[in-house]
């Protein structure tokens, strides 16, 4: 089990005879997911790597109606019309990867989402990975190793990092999910954890957020509506930050006594999140909890020399 995608997980990819199309088409097939399709207006019947091109989703499932699943790769101005149809013809779960995109058309979007029972993660994502089982996104395999640790995160510079870190120090990975670093993103830390807290093949959770907006206030919400149990550790970047810096992600504002890196400390502790603060001391904290899982959070894959 894993959240949101796994080994079924039917694909396609809007934007796919893009330059960036056509890169992550082919890193995503060597990764063994089942990407099924693609989509770019007006270059239907071509092929991407052996992956054939339709000029619209609904042509796209008309033949292939198991795909629910979607990655936008399409320029910011394209985004909007291209994610509004994309959810009207009952793709569930759309990632998108684009930056800049303006804050009304995705909050139209995220509107939509929610009307018709979809999920969006992004924009300004790399995406999600269940190693060894499906990526619906842009972050390279081979530093995702496979394991039971869910990492949520609003950089995907940070996320790599953490990837890396734990797989190369022999502990695996569930699901990591990039939620985006825009001020309005689809899926909040709140909204995967909860899903992370309820699958069976995660054991421990990284939370890894920054300074601004108050995504990582509400996940300490959540977990203590939940009574979340599992061990979670959290780092936030930007704990040295000079009062009122910004940093680079549109959402890393703050705002008032919200957004500091004081006040999402004092939440996230205050419902027993250990803060981590090194992103190399989430390697500790899970060293410390392997042994009370059973050796569970280890990797399932032979580590690289």
């Amino acid at each position: 089990m894993s959240i949101l995608i796994n080994e079924n997980t039917s694909m396609l990819i809007i934007g796919i005879t893009g330059k960036q199309g056509r890169i992550h088409t082919k890193r995503t097939l060597e990764g063994g997911s089942k990407l099924i399709a693609g989509v770019s207006p007006g270059k239907g019947g071509q092929e991407v790597e052996g992956v054939p091109v339709f000029n619209s989703v609904k042509d796209a499932l008309s033949v292939h109606p198991q795909i629910d699943a979607a990655l936008l790769l399409a320029p910011k101005q394209f985004v909007k019309g291209a994610a509004i149809a994309a959810l009207h013809e009952g793709i569930k779960l759309l990632v998108i990867i684009t930056e800049f995109v303006p804050v009304m058309d995705i909050l139209e979007i995220v509107t939509l989402a929610k009307q018709v029972g979809a999920k969006v993660v992004g924009p300004n994502t790399i995406g999600i990975i269940s190693p060894g089982k499906s990526k619906l996104g842009i972050m390279p395999d081979y530093i995702y190793g496979q394991g039971h640790i869910g990492v949520i995160s609003r950089s995907g510079t940070l996320t790599h990092e953490t990837a890396s870190n734990l797989t190369f120090k022999g502990y695996g990975l569930s699901t990591c999910v990039g939620i985006g670093g825009d001020p309005i993103v689809g899926m909040s830390h709140a909204d995967v954890i909860e899903l992370l807290a309820n699958d069976e093949d995660t054991d421990a959770i990284v939370l890894i957020g920054e300074i601004g907006g108050t995504s990582e206030e509400m996940a300490a919400a959540k977990i203590k509506e939940l009574g979340i149990t599992k061990p979670i550790c959290a780092f936030i970047a930007g704990m040295n930050a000079p009062e009122g810096k910004k940093m680079g992600h549109a959402g890393a504002i703050i705002s008032g006594d919200m957004g500091t890196v004081k006040s999402k400390i004092t939440a996230l502790e205050a419902v027993g999140v250990t803060i981590c603060p090194t992103l190399g001391s989430i390697v500790d904290f899970m060293k410390e909890h392997n042994q009370a899982s059973g050796g569970r959070l280890l990797s399932l894959e032979p580590q690289k020399d």
